[in-house]
Order: C-alpha cells, then structure tokens, then sequence
C-alpha cells in the first residue's frame, strides 16, 4: 500500500523552505531560477543565487516570487521541480501539499498558489491553504487557540506582514512592500550618495548581515567597502560608518513602525491588552539585523520577543500543523471550485 506523503512549503521571496514529513527534513535554499536565452535552465537555488549580478546577457538570474505573490508561475513551477521532484518519499507516489500564503492579498492571488502546485505535475493529492501568520505563531510555539491576542511582525525579503490573531484565526493583517531587500537598497543608495560608491546587492546584503544596526551606537564602528567609484570608474575600496547608515535605515524602518501603529489602533482593547502584556513576536530573515529589537520597543513600547533561526518559523509551523492532530485544523482546502 503506497503511503501519502505530505509537504510543507513556505514561498519566501528570498528563500524557499520545504518541509517532507517521510524525511522529517526542511531543505532552505535560495528561491531563484538562472534561465540562459529564456528557455535552458542553467541552475536552480543556491547554485544560481552564485550567478546572481555575474551573469551575462543572455542568462537571466530571477526570483519567481515577488512581494509575497507570484511573479512567474513557469519560473516557480521550475523551481518546484528542482527541490522536490524525486524526493517526495520513500513508498510514496501522491503528496498532500500545505501552503502557507499571505493574509492580505487578493482571492485571485491566492488561487495562483493553488494552481502553481495543481499544474506543476508534482504528484499533488491535496491542497491545502494556512494563512502564514497561524502558521508563524505555531513554529514559534505559541497555542494559537487560546483566546488570546498575539502580534506577529513577520520581516521577510520583500515584505513585512504585521498581523494579529486570536483562537486560531487572523484578526488583522496588513502587509507592506518593505523587507530586507529594501534595507539592502537604501544601503546601495546611501554609499552612492554620501561616498561616492557604487557596490553590488550582495555586498548592500553581506553589510546588513555583519555591519549594520537598526539603532546608533557609541564608539561609531567603521569598516571599509569594497566597490566602484561613481566618478572614476574604477575600483576602490571606503571606510563607511555604521551609524551614518543606521541612519539611512531609518526611513524605510519608519514605515514598518507606522504600520505598526495603524494596526495597534485597530486592534479591540481586550487583545491589545494581551499584547502589552506578552509584547510582539518579530521574525523573518529580516528580523536577525542587529539591535532591531531595541529599535522596535523605542518606537513602539512593546517588548520584543525574538527567536533562533527566525527565517524558518514558518515552515516549522507548517511541520507542525501536518504532524500533530492539534493543529490539523488550521490548514483547510479551498471552499470552492477552482477554475483554470
């Protein structure tokens, strides 16, 4: 008798993170596709991430996902294949899938995730949807049936989605178009604006990662930059300071906290008094940039509760909505017919 696997799939912008039950494994690799002259697939994850910002003109490096939807449903379908194709299990043919999605985006957008599974010729059985932030507040161990408020600010690569929920249901969600990526653009913008320095996305990443911090910091940290000089031409390497793009942070960091803001006052009494008493739970790959927690209780007042690997809660939810019988409920297939 064949056995039905079950997978566990959160669609980050960035990253990819897949969860097998038959292997009890999560694979995390980087959600992005290099096609050469639009139509050989030269690589697919890590590997193509490596191309990324190297590739010549006929080799397009792109990421299939787009401010938490679909951008390409073929480039997606792709990278589908590449991670799971032969590795649904062991005595396995058929899967059931399980879909974390954003709240706040639209039926037809939601649909999209269904499809991309349904036409991707991946053995799928069963579909099924889990709004991303019960999945989030399951992989961070919170009971989410208790009647009882929980803020999630969720900080990906594109997106931040701030949502509340109470007995197992989202209450609020608002999700905006800044993350990770934007910080490593403001990065970007603010070295070539202040020292005449034009450096690549990566490097703008590998600063946010090592060097920089959500709040300023006394002594000033330096560290020189490798890059381009905007009128030169020619490569050179700037000592920058970690507080003058602290500050340049503080825009796009601004907005998440006003969002905040729009979402706490909209919020009944009763959950927002859990909130203040429990604080906010941040996570997303985002949420690793250093003294963010310090950042957001200034600006906010609430504590912040963080946690290790934050950029896989999601999934780890996920495991856990398939796994355990408790939390079955919380993924449910779509209420109607999907037509295509």
């Amino acid at each position: 008798m064949l056995i039905v696997n079950a997978l566990g799939i959160d669609f980050g912008t960035c990253n990819i993170k897949i969860y097998n039950k038959n292997k009890k494994k999560i694979i995390n690799e980087r959600n992005i596709i290099a096609i050469e002259n639009n139509e050989k697939v030269l690589a697919v994850g890590d590997e193509a991430y490596e191309m990324y910002e190297k590739n010549p003109d006929d080799v397009n490096v792109v990421y299939p996902i787009s401010a938490g939807v679909i951008a390409s449903i073929e480039n997606a379908k792709m990278v589908l294949k590449k991670f799971i194709g032969s590795g649904i299990g062991l005595f396995s043919r058929t899967c059931d899938y399980y879909l974390a999605i954003p709240s706040d985006i639209t039926e037809v957008q939601k649909r999209a995730f269904h499809k991309l599974i349904t036409s991707a010729n991946i053995q799928a059985k069963k579909v099924y949807l889990v709004d991303r932030a019960i999945a989030d507040a399951v992989g961070i161990g919170i009971d989410v049936h208790k009647a009882q408020g929980v803020l999630l600010v969720d900080m990906g690569a594109d997106t931040t989605e701030i949502s509340v929920i109470s007995m197992g249901s989202v209450i609020l969600s608002r999700m905006i178009s800044i993350g990770g990526n934007k910080l490593d653009e403001t990065i970007q913008s603010f070295l070539k604006r202040r020292y005449n320095l034009n450096i690549g996305i990566k490097t703008a990443e590998n600063l946010k990662k090592t060097f920089c911090c959500a709040v300023t910091e006394r002594p000033d940290s330096r560290t020189k930059v490798p890059g381009i000089d905007v009128v030169t031409g020619l490569p050179v390497e700037r000592e920058v300071s970690q507080n003058e793009i602290c500050g340049a942070l503080a825009e796009p960091l601004g907005v998440v906290t006003e969002t905040l803001r729009v979402v706490l006052e909209r919020t009944p009494p009763e959950l927002a008094a859990d909130m203040l008493r429990e604080g906010m739970y941040l996570t997303g790959g985002t949420s690793l940039l250093r003294r963010l927690d310090d950042y957001m209780t200034t600006t906010v007042g609430l504590k912040v509760n963080r946690f290790e690997n934050p950029s896989e809660s999601i999934v780890r939810g996920l495991a856990k909505i398939i796994t355990d019988h408790d939390y079955n409920e919380l993924a449910a297939e779509p209420r109607e017919k999907v037509y295509y």
